[in-house]
């Protein structure tokens, strides 16, 4: 039987059944499998892939929503891949239009790196933004943040929710309930009894990621980053906002070197709802 075209392929909806084949697609693009991610990703929003006729995945992605179920307020791409022997062949571009239809009028965010940027922008994505990837060991030094931090519990959840509804913008429940079985670490920030910043340090590889990561103030995001650092013998990585600038100052002298930077891009929408002063950094890029 002849091998039918590329663009033939037909597009289908990803499943946890999946997960092995997309990280398999990570690792043939040189990425890191990040089965975690995946998973958490599969499970919490929607994949989108092509079957490769001789096995695997031709192409994946992933895209996270948020807001009402049948309205989404905002939806997020990531982990947008093409497998290396079908690269340049425009299977990125078929995906992503495929995307962009079925999600309508609902806005679109993602970050892209610098390879892929020009695909988004051909797609009508704006550049709205930037984030800087730090990683490295953190190095504990003075002086030392005041804000007073601790596990969180079952009990903190509702105020956790609601503060993040606030500065993200959306309802992000079905993904913040998921933090204490992804990540590793839950921590909040209290003042008077009252949360005023989360954070979470989930494993992917080597490292713990830090991120959500919602605070007050550039003080309160350095106690919960210094607060999950604590706990952790692994080299952490995040992606902080880079208009966070005392954050990405602070964060560098505390060892955590700048890897990449990504452009924060929407789509049917001006800039990123919510409030970005308190917001520095996402779940995962792929999520937004």
């Amino acid at each position: 039987m002849p091998t039918p075209s590329l663009a033939a392929l037909p597009i289908r909806r990803l499943t946890l059944r999946d997960l092995t084949a997309c990280a398999d697609l990570s690792e043939n693009r040189g990425w890191p499998r990040e089965e975690h991610k995946w998973g958490f990703l599969l499970t919490a929003g929607k994949g989108y892939g092509i079957d490769d006729p001789d096995g695997g995945l031709v192409s994946a992605c992933a895209v996270t929503e948020y807001g009402p179920h049948d309205r989404p307020d905002l939806a997020a791409i990531g982990m947008v891949l093409v497998a290396d022997r079908h690269a340049r062949q425009g299977i990125g571009r078929r995906l992503m239009r495929h995307i962009v239809s079925a999600m309508g009028t609902t806005p679109l965010t993602l970050h892209a790196t610098p390879y892929g940027r020009p695909l988004y922008e051909e797609l009508g994505f704006k550049v709205t933004g930037r984030a800087e990837m730090l990683l490295g060991r953190f190095l504990p030094g003075a002086p030392t943040p005041r804000i007073a931090t601790r596990p969180a519990t079952a009990e903190d959840l509702p105020a956790i929710l609601r503060l993040d509804e606030e500065v993200f913008g959306a309802d992000r429940t079905h993904i913040i309930t998921r933090l204490p079985a992804f990540a590793d670490q839950l921590r909040v920030a209290e003042e008077d009894g009252r949360i005023i910043g989360y954070t979470a340090a989930w494993p992917n590889m080597d490292t713990h990621v830090v991120g959500p990561l919602i605070a007050r103030d550039t003080e309160t995001a350095k106690a919960l980053i210094t607060s999950l650092a604590a706990h952790t013998d692994r080299p952490l990585r995040t992606d902080i906002d880079v208009r966070h600038e005392e954050l990405l100052a602070w964060a560098k002298e505390r060892g955590l070197a700048s890897v990449a930077f990504n452009a924060v891009m929407t789509y049917g929408i001006g800039e990123l709802p919510g409030d970005w002063s308190r917001r520095f950094a996402p779940l995962t890029v792929a999520a937004g």
